[in-house]
């Protein structure tokens, strides 16, 4: 139906999660209307990333170094970590300009079914991130069974180590931290127990 070219660049935008051969259409018909400097600024974009983004040493964020802006910065409260699913995560709390902890990446949730075991997460980096100066530890994770799962595999893995806190259920269940607003974190995290 159309040159082998437009019909790869479709097959690549509906490998996006959540794209649709109609949607990947629309996307080639855009990228075919970009002049070339825009074209030459998105495939640079597109090759950067594999080299230029990396994962955080010490939380698993991305950055563009051994460590992210979070770990880097002085001012931020080393002493309380907020552990959450992915990087996404990490701008819906930031959105709400309340929290001064640092994080610490999953890169993912336990999930039995799809065998994503805690061995498979960023877990074990946590644990060897708490020490005597850790004074808190924030569960943030979705309001899912995974999310609840892991909260729990993690609450244990911690427990008489530091204080270990969990998101108040202000975000619905079956809610992801990305779609949340900024008021209705802020209310999870001042409910947290």
């Amino acid at each position: 139906m159309y040159p082998k070219k437009f019909e790869d660049l479709i097959q690549a935008y509906s490998k996006l999660p959540g794209v649709g051969r109609k949607t990947a259409e629309r996307y080639a018909f855009t990228t075919l209307n970009w002049d070339e400097e825009w074209i030459n600024e998105f495939i640079t974009s597109l090759s950067s990333i594999k080299d230029g983004i990396k994962r955080c040493k010490v939380c698993g964020n991305l950055s563009d170094g051994d460590k992210c802006e979070f770990c880097m910065n002085d001012t931020r409260n080393h002493n309380v970590i907020c552990v959450v699913q992915s990087p996404k995560d990490i701008a819906a709390i930031e959105s709400m300009q309340e929290y001064n902890g640092v994080y610490h990446v999953l890169n993912g949730l336990i999930n039995i079914q799809k065998g994503i075991l805690p061995e498979n997460l960023n877990i074990q980096s946590l644990v060897k991130r708490i020490n005597d100066d850790i004074e808190e530890v924030i569960i943030a994770t979705d309001p899912t069974v995974e999310g609840e799962t892991t909260a729990l595999y993690i609450t244990k893995l911690l427990d008489g180590r530091t204080k270990v806190t969990r998101l108040a259920h202000g975000i619905p269940m079956g809610g992801h931290l990305d779609y949340t607003d900024a008021h209705t974190l802020l209310k999870a995290f001042e409910g947290r127990k």
